[in-house]
Formats: C-alpha cells, sequence, structure tokens
C-alpha cells in the first residue's frame, strides 16, 4: 500500500513540475490543433498552405505580372521583353528563366500536348531570341528530369536537345552564363567526364565568377549521389566559399554541400548540432549578415537555415528568416520534395510552436 501511495504521489508531482521542465529545457509540448494552447502561424501574418507560391524563393513582382499575362493570353512577347531587359550579371536572369521553363513545363504537365504553347511559338517565330532559346534549354532539362528515370534512353535523348539548344542559346547570348548554367544539368544527367565538366564551369567562372546558382548546380555534380564524393563536395564548397568576395552569398555554400550529404535517415545522436553542421549554418548566417538584403539569392539561403535551424531547435532565429520569406517556397529544401509548401508549412509550425514554447510571442519578434 506505501509503494502505491509513493507512487501515486510521484505520478501528481510529474504533472504539476513535468510542463515546467520542459519550458526550462526548451521542448515543445504537443497538443490539439484546436486547443487554446495550440501554436497560430497566423498570428504571425504568415501566409496559409494553399497562398504559398512555389514558383520562386522570394518576390519578383516584374517577373509575376509578366508571367500572368504570358500564361493569360499564351502570347510569349512580354516574357522576350522582360529578359531582354534583365542584365546579364547577377542571379535574375538565371531565377527568371527558371520560372518561365518551370511554368511552361507545369503548363504541358497539366494540359498534354497543349500546355506551354507559347514557349513553342516563341522559339519558332525568334528562333534568334536569347531569351527564348535559354528558356527552351531550361524546359527541356526540366522536362528530362520530371518525366523520365534518370539514365533511361527517353532521358538522355531529352538531355542532348536540351545540350545541343544550350549551345544555340550560347552563340546568341555571347557573355551570358546562363546557357551554361543550364548545361550543368545536363553535365550531371549524362555524366560529363571530369575533363567536360571542367571545361564547361570554365566558361562560367570567365562570366560570373561569383554567381552561386551555378555553384549549387555544380555542387550537384560533384556529390557522392552523382559523379564525386562527400570529400569533393566539401572542397569545392569550401574554396568557393574562401575565395567569395565581401557581401558574395558564396560564403553559404558549404551548408548547401551538408544539405546534398544529410543521411537518409539520421542515426548520430545530435547530427544537426555537430561542428560540421554548426560550421555551416554559422559561415551561411554570416553571408546573410553581410550580403545586400535585395540580393536575388539571399532567400536560397534563408530557406536553407529554416531546415537546419528547426532542427537544432534555435527557433527564435529560424523565426527571424521565416518572417523574411514567407509567402514563396520555391527553394530548397522544399522543391525537393512531392509537395513543397506541404513540407515548409511543417517546419514552419515547428518554429512557431518551438519559439512560443520558449517564452516568444509576435510582439517579441522583430520585422
Amino acid at each position: 500500500m506505501e509503494i502505491l501511495l509513493f507512487l501515486l504521489a510521484m505520478c501528481m508531482l510529474a504533472a504539476v513540475i513535468g510542463p515546467w521542465l520542459m519550458r526550462r529545457r526548451g521542448g515543445i509540448r504537443q497538443v490539439a490543433p484546436g486547443s487554446p494552447d495550440a501554436a497560430d502561424p497566423d498570428t504571425y501574418g504568415f501566409a496559409r498552405q494553399e497562398e504559398l507560391d512555389v514558383r520562386m524563393p522570394g518576390p519578383d513582382q516584374d517577373l509575376l505580372d509578366v508571367l500572368d499575362v504570358v500564361q493569360g493570353t499564351q502570347q510569349w512577347q512580354a516574357a522576350s521583353q522582360l529578359l531582354a531587359g534583365t542584365p546579364k550579371e547577377g542571379e535574375v536572369r538565371w531565377q527568371r528563366i527558371q520560372a518561365f521553363a518551370g511554368a511552361a513545363s507545369l503548363e504541358l504537365a497539366q494540359q498534354p500536348g497543349k500546355g506551354g504553347s507559347w514557349l513553342r511559338a516563341w522559339r519558332a517565330e525568334s528562333p534568334k531570341d536569347a531569351g527564348g532559346a535559354a528558356v527552351h534549354a531550361e524546359f527541356l532539362v526540366q522536362q528530362a528530369w520530371r518525366s523520365s528515370a534518370a539514365g533511361s534512353d527517353d532521358f538522355r535523348i531529352i538531355l542532348e536537345e536540351a545540350r545541343t539548344v544550350c549551345g544555340e542559346a550560347a552563340l546568341l547570348a555571347p557573355g551570358d552564363p546562363v546557357p551554361y548554367i543550364v548545361e550543368l544539368a545536363v553535365a550531371r544527367g549524362l555524366g560529363y567526364t571530369p575533363e567536360q565538366f571542367d571545361q564547361l564551369w570554365a566558361k562560367i567562372i570567365d562570366r560570373a565568377p561569383a554567381h552561386l546558382g551555378a555553384h549549387i548546380a555544380a555542387l550537384h555534380f560533384h556529390s557522392e549521389r552523382w559523379h564525386g564524393s562527400r570529400k569533393d563536395a566539401e572542397a569545392f564548397a569550401t574554396a568557393a566559399a574562401a575565395r567569395a568576395p565581401q557581401g558574395s552569398l558564396l560564403a553559404a555554400l558549404p551548408l548547401f554541400a551538408v544539405y546534398e550529404h544529410l543521411p537518409e535517415v539520421n542515426l548520430v545522436q545530435g547530427f544537426y548540432r555537430s561542428q560540421v553542421v554548426t560550421k555551416a549554418v554559422e559561415g551561411a548566417m554570416f553571408a546573410v549578415h553581410a550580403a545586400r538584403q535585395d540580393d536575388p539569392m539571399l532567400a536560397h539561403v534563408r530557406h536553407l537555415l529554416v531546415l537546419f535551424l528547426v532542427h537544432m531547435e534555435r527557433w527564435s532565429e529560424a523565426m527571424h528568416q521565416l518572417v523574411r520569406i514567407d509567402g514563396h517556397v520555391g527553394a530548397l529544401p522544399w522543391t525537393a520534395e512531392p509537395d513543397p509548401a506541404a513540407q515548409y508549412t511543417v517546419h514552419r509550425a515547428l518554429a512557431v510552436a518551438g519559439y512560443e514554447a520558449n517564452g516568444g510571442s509576435p510582439a517579441t519578434l522583430p520585422h
């Protein structure tokens, strides 16, 4: 009887101090979604899941306006004009070409044989348009990776065609790195030799030595799952970060190398708090702090930071990234999942719950 009373007393004590210990230790207490204590992302002004834009990592109103015109009228001229006015230097042209190609690819998936007719008309009516050629090349790359199994005959045939169109786009736009950046995905899929890859990479570096998008694409080639190793990818990323000019987001590239080699199942205790991960995250945080706030690649780095900061239970820092990127999810790590918006929303909810479990609220979160 005395033992039973003792056990009952211990249970009552645990019920009283358990929640307090969870708050002290920074844990997240699971509650029903309808509970008054449930963390609510809506209170932070975050977009609803169905409102999240999966086409791009951050806002580009000019691009959105043109996409609306092109898809609404099925006329390509506005897209051509936008790309003609987008400087070859920097990252914006690359992002816009990806967005146009992605829009055409999605249309085709939704309406087989009919969708994306504006891109076909663009190429037929203006074959010397450099922007149209670049979008066509990127469209073929996306089609190969989305619609065919890697290594299959169809996959290789589409990528061979993409390589040909990349060459056409490069001839039409001397000095533009984008056709060669598009070809990096071709190189990965077709398995370029190291010599072939180095020749391609030299053309990119000559034109855009600090292009983060190009470095991320090249990092895939060097990764363990493709034509390199974890060591190769880390060496490539570290070297790029070391030579990054002041204010360049290339300093965040080691974090992309860590992401590229995340274990399928994390069996290592405290992996996300390991020295390798912590060092890469700190480097990316430094890069974000030092970068221009209008850098078009800034959102890419912030999105990846959210993934790592949430797993590291660095809730406040994760929230500071979320308030600056919310509304758009067209970036790694979310685009690697079948439903990018859903994956982002899960991590956002975890960040909100962890932030509030440790005393945070909308009032304490600066925007």
